[in-house]
């Protein structure tokens, strides 16, 4: 097997080596990934500048762009393959409803899966890297048991809890909660005297019922969120078509 890693906490990020290590024990493994860290990237690309790519050490490469560039880049001229699979992660942090709009590690698992490869989001509930040793044990058990029922291409997104391995109370497929709008940005000033503008914090779960990955997580279990790419309101096409036809 032949997998191809990316995250958006950039290449030195604890929780992408660990991803490494573990998946290097059953495949060929190769790293492109951003060369610093690109969280709340969501699917962008660079189309304003050239992108460079440098070779850090085997199987190694390091971009100036989004992970959606990395991804971009691996599969459309930079690898002589196509890999049988596409991961990204693992986050600093979860990746959870309104969330995955955003992220840069869902992004770049999307990346793959446009290109028709296979690819899962892999992310750490909670900020900071304890467990996460842990939370590659259980990427691993993923990718080596649990996906061969599954139609391909797909895109998975995952969550893992922050706790040992042995705490994980199991797998729970979930679909995507929703949030309560985002919290005010934070304004400061510039050592110059001008306004800034931190984007403030994300709201808390608007809905977050059992069955969302909300919900999940919060208990205990990792949750696996199938996704897909098609945005289309089909309500609302069937409503418009009856004022433009």
């Amino acid at each position: 097997m032949r997998i191809l890693i990316s995250n958006d906490d950039g290449y030195l990020a604890p929780g992408l080596i660990a991803l490494v290590n573990a998946l290097s024990t059953i495949a060929e493994v190769v790293v492109v990934a951003p060369e610093r860290n690109r969280s709340g990237a969501s699917n962008a690309l660079t189309l304003d500048k050239p992108l460079s790519v440098t070779k850090t050490g085997d199987n190694v490469f390091v971009v100036d762009g989004t992970p959606s560039d990395c991804v971009h880049v691996a599969l459309t001229g930079l690898l002589d393959y196509v890999p049988d699979l596409v991961v990204s992660g693992i986050n600093q942090g979860q990746n959870m409803g309104d969330d995955t709009l955003y992220s840069g590690t869902v992004a770049a698992a999307t990346e793959g899966f446009l290109f028709g490869v296979p690819s899962i989001a892999f992310s750490k509930m909670d900020k900071g890297w304890d467990n996460i040793e842990d939370a590659a044990r259980f990427a691993l058990e993923m990718v080596q048991h649990k996906l061969d029922v599954v139609d391909k291409p797909f895109l998975l997104n995952v969550n893992i809890p922050n706790c040992p391995y042995d705490q994980i109370k199991g797998i729970q497929l979930t679909r995507l909660g929703k949030r309560h709008q985002s919290e005010p940005v934070v304004k400061s000033m510039d050592p110059r005297g001008r306004p800034i503008y931190w984007i403030g914090p994300a709201g808390i779960a608007k809905d977050g019922g059992p069955g969302t990955d909300f919900y999940a997580a919060g208990e205990g279990y990792v949750s696996v969120t199938p996704l897909q790419i098609d945005l289309t309101h089909n309500q609302q096409l069937e409503k418009l078509k009856k004022v433009w036809r």
